[in-house]
């Protein structure tokens, strides 16, 4: 059983890579913003490689509290270069799909000054809700 409905009113155009809503029933997961390091602190080069650690590093995280990448509600991400993630909408996709496959939650995107870590591209938070 899966704790989460997606949101699509009628008439509207279907979303491409997230949804319009989604309505959930079960224990609340959430995740602080995490970055596209490892367990090292030694960050992934470029962008997607980012977004890559970064998923994977929501990902473990769920994982503690017994869920996984189809419990995600929401995503909100801070780009430090709205301009270089439009140009590697592709290699962004295909990060995000080989982490968490062709589950597409609630998502922001937003553009930031700059992160805490100065070597941090995005930052990705992340609300999941696990079956009762």
């Amino acid at each position: 059983m899966t704790a989460l409905r997606f949101l699509q009113p009628p008439g509207w155009p279907r979303p491409k890579g997230y949804s319009n809503g989604v309505a959930a029933t079960g224990e609340t997961i959430f995740v602080g913003g995490q970055i596209g390091w490892d367990e090292a602190g030694v960050f992934a080069e470029g962008l997607a490689a980012q977004v890559e650690r970064t998923l994977s590093n929501i990902v473990a995280v769920l994982a503690e509290a017994g869920a996984g990448p189809g419990d995600i509600a929401r995503l909100t991400w801070y780009l430090v270069d709205i301009d270089d993630y439009m140009a590697r909408q592709a290699e962004v996709g295909a990060a995000y799909r080989r982490v968490l496959g062709r589950h597409f939650p609630v998502m922001a995107v937003v553009q930031v000054v700059r992160l805490v870590e100065r070597q941090a591209l995005v930052e990705i938070e992340a609300t999941a809700v696990k079956a009762p």
